[in-house]
């Protein structure tokens, strides 16, 4: 199975903002911060994602981007879809002219696999991976290491006195 690093990041960045929904548009830059994507790497992504209306953005101060419908309404793999990957086992992607022009010995052994990956991708949703164990808990570290101070910032009182690194 392949599953580039496009659709791992639009996952990623999809549950980023499932989780944050409730704080209203959340901006590229707060998902990018918190998830250590790239900010004109999410910026792609979401283009697509918004094209296939999975998303719906803000323009504007205060702007940034929300899920289209609930969290448990959007499956993994409308998402994945969405930008453009799929998750594929055969050697010929899906084309039956995997060995020489024609169908291979394993062909539908790796074909009837990618069927049951996209068949479970497609039965859990943004809400479901949300409610995994750990997930909130890792939500909650990458939103605290997001409200502190850059290392070496200068603010609040005794500033200058020392420097606090952070992890």
């Amino acid at each position: 199975m392949r599953l580039t690093t496009k659709g791992r990041y639009a996952v990623t960045a999809m549950l980023d903002l499932a989780i944050h929904n409730d704080q209203g548009p959340i901006s590229l830059a707060d998902i990018s911060g918190r998830q250590g994507i790239s900010l004109s790497y999410l910026e792609q992504l979401f283009a697509r994602l918004r094209k296939r209306g999975l998303v719906v953005s803000t323009r504007g101060p205060g702007g940034g981007y929300t899920l289209s419908r609930p969290a448990n309404e959007l499956a993994i793999a409308d998402v994945i879809s969405a930008v453009d990957e799929k998750v594929d086992t055969t050697r010929c992607g899906g084309t039956v002219d995997c060995q020489d022009s024609h169908r291979c010995l394993t062909h539908d052994l790796w074909s009837d696999l990618s069927a049951q990956i996209h068949n479970f991708l497609a039965n859990i949703t943004l809400a479901d991976v949300m409610r995994r164990n750990g997930v909130q808990e890792v939500a909650a570290r990458q939103d605290s290491i997001m409200s502190r101070p850059p290392a070496g910032s200068r603010s609040g009182a005794g500033a200058g006195l020392a420097s606090q690194s952070v992890e």
